[in-house]
């Protein structure tokens, strides 16, 4: 029999493995419908083709990554009930309704406007027809109100009470959805999802740049892209730090790994770099920062901070993954703050179009906004270990009755289809990042409010093309 794995870790790479994948895509969709969002309402606002143009260069590829996103998370759902009956049967009371409310209020939201949104811009008006892309919107954001809601409670569990076979009942739905880290996780989530997005539309407008700057399309998206990262990176990296605060009220210990702290102390340094060791609970080589862990953590820099020795060494977590995945989330981070900055001083000297360094660094820093989100997953979700609901049900408790190879077996199945299925998705979408967004015979036809004026489609769209065309030495 196939077995490599004990049935528990099976389970967790199973999990681990699917959840990778899907989380990638609901984060894109979020951003991505707010972004088809703002370009159509900008379009009916001026009537600048050039909008419209943006916006159907992108719509066709936020539909193939929402539904990636969904056959993904259709998955996840089946497998908690196989590998997971027994978290399944606990917590049910509890996260079913939760799931359930998501499915009530975002997912009916997003199936019944999605197809308007897609396929109707020619078969209804055009007030309808933005109505169709903001509902969609609104819906992503719900999913990932309710999604956060379920995580967050069990990360920091409240409002809730044990019956007598065990199960997770809610005594307060209120403290059960609106837990103590939820605010901090969703904040934290959403501009994950937003930056994500900006710089997948910023790279792609980037490489285009690259080919042709004078492309008015790649040109707007660019300049879009990098005001988001100028604005919602500094943002984000406060709202991380607050994020931090709350996990270091109620999960301490992951705190510890994620620091690197072994050992409990006053005036604790901020670690950089390094590797952990768990056996001697040392960190080897590391470059650090006297005093200064202390001071960002509890605003003193003589404050205590409890390390791993204050906590049962079979409840740690795995220290190594959580504290080089934290590193890379943070490092991540702080490169799109200084990919804003530098956007804004190119701005202001008028070459934001024809800085090619810039650009180049975009383009390599496409996929970064993702690895920063599987990163923070990682650090979120190891970190919690060996617990499923923190501190209330081990890990080792929560699996189903299955036999290792089983486990094994469907986990080679996972990752031989994933690879198949998803690696032709993405493909596909790589193939719709390599189109020129430009102008087109069927963006000419498309019913357009400057009609409305008098103005001719032709003459319209060259007034635009006139006026969003720049010399190559700036903007």
């Amino acid at each position: 029999m196939f077995e490599l794995f004990d049935a528990v870790l099976a389970a967790r790479l199973q999990f681990a493995f699917t959840i990778a994948f899907h989380i990638i895509f609901p984060a894109l969709s979020i951003g991505l419908a707010s972004f088809l969002m703002v370009l159509q309402g900008l379009w009916l606002k001026t009537g600048r083709d050039i909008y419209r143009r943006a916006w159907r260069y992108w719509v066709k590829i936020f539909a193939v990554i929402f539904g990636m996103g969904v056959v993904s998370g259709i998955v996840m759902s089946y497998q908690i009930g196989t590998n997971w009956s027994v978290f399944s049967d606990k917590t049910g009371p509890i996260l079913g309704p939760l799931m359930g409310y998501e499915v009530l209020t975002a997912f009916f939201l997003e199936a019944g406007f999605l197809g308007v949104m897609l396929f109707g811009s020619n078969r209804v008006s055009r007030r309808l027809h933005f109505m169709a892309t903001v509902m969609v919107a609104i819906g992503t954001m719900i999913s990932g109100f309710w999604i956060l809601s379920v995580n967050s409670w069990m990360q920091t569990p409240a409002g809730y009470a044990i019956n007598e076979v065990g199960q997770f009942i809610a005594t307060d739905w209120w403290q059960v959805v609106f837990n103590p880290s939820f605010p901090y996780r969703l904040v934290h989530m959403m501009l994950a999802a937003f930056l994500s997005t900006a710089f997948l539309v910023g790279g792609v407008s980037a490489w285009h740049l690259l080919k042709d700057q004078t492309n008015s399309a790649a040109k707007l998206m660019f300049s879009m892209s990098m005001w988001m990262a100028l604005i919602v990176a500094p943002i984000q990296v406060i709202a991380g730090d607050l994020h931090g605060l709350n996990t270091l009220k109620h999960q301490p210990m992951k705190i510890a790994a994620m620091e690197g702290h072994f050992e409990s102390q006053n005036g604790a340094p901020l670690i950089l770099f390094g590797w952990p060791d768990v056996d001697n609970e040392v960190v080897h080589g590391k470059i650090a920062i006297p005093k200064l862990g202390s001071l960002i953590l509890t605003h003193d820099s003589e404050g205590y901070l409890a390390g791993l020795d204050a906590y049962p060494k079979e409840d740690w977590p795995n220290v190594p993954l959580v504290f080089w995945s934290f590193r890379i989330m943070v490092a991540i981070g702080f490169a799109m703050v200084a990919v804003g900055l530098w956007s804004a001083w190119m701005r202001s000297k008028k070459k934001l179009y024809v800085a090619k360094w810039l650009k180049r660094v975009v383009v390599l820093m496409t996929p970064s906004g993702t690895l920063a989100i599987l990163a923070g997953w990682i650090t979120t979700e190891v970190g919690r270990q060996p617990y499923t609901v923190y501190g209330l049900l081990r890990t080792a408790d929560s699996v189903s009755p299955l036999d290792a190879p089983a486990v094994n077996a469907s986990l080679l199945a996972f990752v031989l289809v994933y690879f198949l299925v998803f690696g032709a998705g993405i493909y596909y979408l790589l193939k719709l990042f390599k189109r020129t967004p430009s102008l087109n015979e069927r963006d000419i036809k498309i019913g357009h409010p400057r009609r409305a004026a008098g103005i001719t489609p032709i003459q319209g769209l060259t007034d635009e093309l006139i006026k969003d065309t720049r010399s190559n030495k700036g903007e």
